[in-house]
């Protein structure tokens, strides 16, 4: 996406959502689980220094990552630097504007670094070349459709396609969610999903209820936590200094293969935050 993700904490509802998070759940769906990161928690660091940022995150922890840009990085020179630091990456994002035009590029280095997804990080405006106003339940449907033909192909190259949601997937029309929408629409042979747990809190929504009704669509997760401040305001915290209860969620992710923190903002050092997540996350699956 172009703007800020942070832009879209100023939706409501959170709390009440939240609290249907709670309970002592057994989290052993993520058991064996390797501990990811989505790299786009680094990306002010990693311009600054690639290979070095790269080794911080092995040092805390982080298995697996999931690539958000290749930094000017070729295929090869991208897969040296992760397997350097003794890292898998096993997904990557890309929006719907950049995928569809370039897809078979962007498979051959899918292919080159040895990933199992090619992820839609955001659905963009379609119909709007100039990326202009919000999108309605048409532009969904056309989105899922999009997503059928980009994926039956990325099938076909021996990968996988799925869909990132943001909390905007939540929003509806004459009484249809949007999110609905998208999981009705596209086709289970084709097209899986990444869920946002964070996102969907902020949309008004329970992951648990997404996660226990067709558990086998959701292949990846991206796990954050969020603290409301005094202001009324939702802010990306380390994992378990807000307020979203992880356990009832990983219980019901009895379809995930793959989950990645994903820490936006940082309030203090971001290499100690993350080894907060990490150790958050350990607690969690073992």
């Amino acid at each position: 996406m172009r703007r800020s993700r942070r832009d879209f904490l100023k939706s409501a509802g959170m709390a009440g959502a939240v609290a249907c998070l709670g309970g002592r759940v057994s989290a052993g769906a993520a058991r064996h689980l390797a501990v990811g990161l989505q790299l786009y928690s680094v990306r002010e660091q990693l311009p600054k220094d690639f290979d070095g940022t790269l080794h911080q995150l092995s040092g805390v922890g982080i298995q697996v990552v999931e690539a958000a840009g290749y930094f000017h990085k070729s295929p090869a020179e991208f897969k040296q630097s992760i397997e350097q630091a003794g890292l898998r990456c096993v997904s990557t994002h890309h929006a719907l504007m950049e995928l569809k035009p370039k897809l078979d590029q962007w498979i051959d280095y899918a292919h080159t670094l040895g990933l199992e997804y090619i992820i839609c990080s955001w659905a963009g405006v379609h119909r709007d070349p100039a990326g202009k106003g919000a999108m309605n339940l048409d532009d969904w449907r056309y989105a899922a459709d999009e997503f059928n033909q980009i994926g039956e192909k990325i099938k076909a190259a021996g990968l996988t396609f799925g869909y990132h949601n943001h909390h905007v997937e939540f929003g509806t029309e004459n009484g249809v969610v949007f999110y609905d929408e998208l999981l009705k629409r596209t086709d289970p042979k084709y097209v899986v999903f990444e869920m946002d747990c964070g996102w969907v809190v902020v949309g008004g929504h329970n992951p648990v209820e997404y996660l226990s009704k067709t558990p086998k669509r959701f292949h990846l997760l991206h796990v954050k936590d969020f603290a409301k401040q005094p202001d009324g305001k939702e802010l990306n915290v380390a994992l378990g200094r807000g307020t979203i209860d992880y356990k009832p969620i990983l219980a019901a992710a009895t379809g995930v293969k793959y989950y990645f923190i994903e820490q936006e903002e940082f309030q203090e050092d971001p290499v100690a935050e993350l080894r907060e997540d990490v150790e958050y996350m350990k607690k969690l699956t073992v």
